[in-house]
């Protein structure tokens, strides 16, 4: 469980299948079984092995279970049988050794590998230098094992940040503004960010249909790029999307999870738009394991998803893009920040410039912004990371005692820098987490936020994928999402009482 949140790890979810417990995907062909990674399998398949029963009558007798079954992870998501063994058995197939193996494939396989702002940070603080300089380095050394292309996920989580703004704002109008009974109602306040596939994961398998109404349905950065690779870019190389082996570097463990949602499918297939999903760790561990000397390393450049002189006019990012502050609640994307700042001037009438003012509260990990307009509080926003924190602000929904009308959750304490894929503390210096973490923070608010690179890539998408403007129809298709909730079973609810 190396590396996953405590919203997958810990809460009501059970850790195996107890003795007494089937696999509801598999019960038609098999009455009980246990999880077996065996070496014929396909990556992302495990096997249930039948348990054959003894006769108590010794005159009885008992046809043996059927052959094993095979399950998927998408099989193990669908369902709230036994959560997170099963799936990190199934995760595990998403490794550094399915990705070079991929590289070695001589089918014509184009791999493109898109990384996080995080996970730069992360690897710049364990090798000491700029985030530029390590991310042209690491895709340097990405290029020389026979990646196609590098690129950066910026331009993803300005798209989504503009999404999310434009979904809040939505949802707060309507919400106040009368509807006809036959106009179905919008979704309700407060709106939960949901970048964060671990607290995603959390809230269909534990909250349901309660939660699920609140949560934002703009896609991740992650999810976004997916998007682009595998349509913009496969077309613009003239290469079918199946061609195309996208990998996606990402400082949490449960972006695996995401990858495997078939939320996240190309339309019609079972093709997954990011094919696998390593985390900083795992980067390094890869630069480690090929004993690369990283100072050593020439600096490449960036590859590019569009090109400017090319792309149809667009709609431009709104100007609060520019004020995003790079500290504070940005290490996990800036969604607060950005979505406060864009709410402020459009439902209060206020330009915010300047750091937002973020008042702590219960922790660190707890935090607000108020926005008062002649003395009447306007817009009440929210930082809740950590499962602890989460759980507290579930229950004030629940209760109808919330007072917010945003809420950016993650699952991680102190946010995705702090993610469970991200480098460990040198213990050759007896380095502490908190000590690492300060580090990595310095390094990230070196990464601009919303830089000309990123507010271009943002506009060329909504030209040349969208084809049209933020929130839009079109937008709405490609760029968001929907959850589901997972039924518990009744033998899981026996096992966890």
């Amino acid at each position: 469980m190396a590396g996953f949140s405590g919203a997958v790890k810990i809460a009501d979810l059970t850790d195996y299948i107890a003795p007494s417990q089937d696999c509801i995907v598999i019960e038609t062909k098999t009455k009980a079984g246990r999880l077996v990674l065996e070496d014929d399998l396909e990556p992302g398949e495990v096997q249930i092995n039948s348990r054959v029963k003894e006769a108590i009558n010794p005159d009885a007798k008992f046809q043996a279970a059927s052959e094993p079954v095979k399950i998927n992870l998408q099989d193990c998501l669908a369902c709230s049988g036994c959560v997170t063994t099963a799936e990190t058995i199934l995760l595990e197939q998403q490794s550094t050794g399915e990705f070079m193996s991929k590289l070695g494939d001589v089918s014509d396989t184009h791999v493109v590998v898109s990384i996080s702002p995080q996970s730069r940070a992360s690897l710049a603080a364990y090798f000491k230098t700029t985030p530029e300089e390590t991310f042209e380095k690491v895709a340097s050394f990405l290029k020389s094992l026979g990646v196609q292309a590098v690129l950066d996920t910026t331009a993803a989580r300005q798209v989504a940040r503009m999404e999310a703004a434009a979904d809040f704002v939505h949802r707060f109008r309507a919400s106040a503004a009368p509807r006809p009974p036959s106009q179905p109602p919008p979704g309700p306040l407060p709106v939960l960010a949901s970048s964060c596939p671990g607290w995603v994961c959390y809230a269909e398998k534990t909250h349901g249909t309660y939660v699920l109404p609140y949560i934002s349905t703009v896609k991740s950065p992650q999810a976004i790029m997916g998007t682009v690779v595998k349509r913009h870019l496969a077309a613009k190389w003239g290469v079918p999307p199946e061609k195309i082996y996208h990998v996606s570097v990402m400082p949490c463990a449960d972006k695996k999870l995401e990858a495997a949602r078939d939320d996240f499918f190309l339309p019609g297939t079972t093709m997954p738009e990011v094919d696998c999903v390593l985390t900083s760790l795992e980067v390094l561990q890869l630069l480690q394991e090929r004993a690369v000397d990283f100072d050593s390393l020439h600096r490449a450049p960036i590859d590019q998803l569009f090109d400017p002189l090319t792309t149809t006019p667009a709609p431009q990012p709104a100007p609060e893009a520019a004020q995003v502050e790079q500290s504070g609640t940005s290490g996990s994307g800036g969604y607060l920040d950005y979505v406060f700042r864009h709410a402020a001037r459009e439902v209060g009438g206020v330009e915010v410039r300047g750091p937002l003012a973020l008042k702590t509260l219960r922790n660190t990990d707890f935090r607000e912004a108020v926005l008062e307009v002649d003395g009447k509080v306007v817009l009440r926003f929210a930082a809740v990371y950590g499962f602890r924190n989460i759980q507290n602000i579930l229950r004030k929904i629940k209760t109808n005692k919330c007072e917010y009308h945003y809420v950016e959750v993650m699952a991680c304490p102190s946010g995705c820098l702090n993610g469970g894929g991200q480098v460990r503390p040198d213990a050759a210096t007896k380095q502490t987490p908190k000590e690492l973490l300060e580090q990595v923070e310095l390094a990230y608010d070196r990464i601009p936020s919303a830089d000309p690179a990123a507010e271009a890539g943002a506009a060329a998408l909504y030209g040349s994928l969208v084809a049209g403007g933020c929130f839009s129809e079109r937008a709405r298709e490609l760029l968001h999402t929907r959850y589901h909730h997972r039924e518990k079973t009744a033998a899981m609810t026996v096992a966890n009482w």
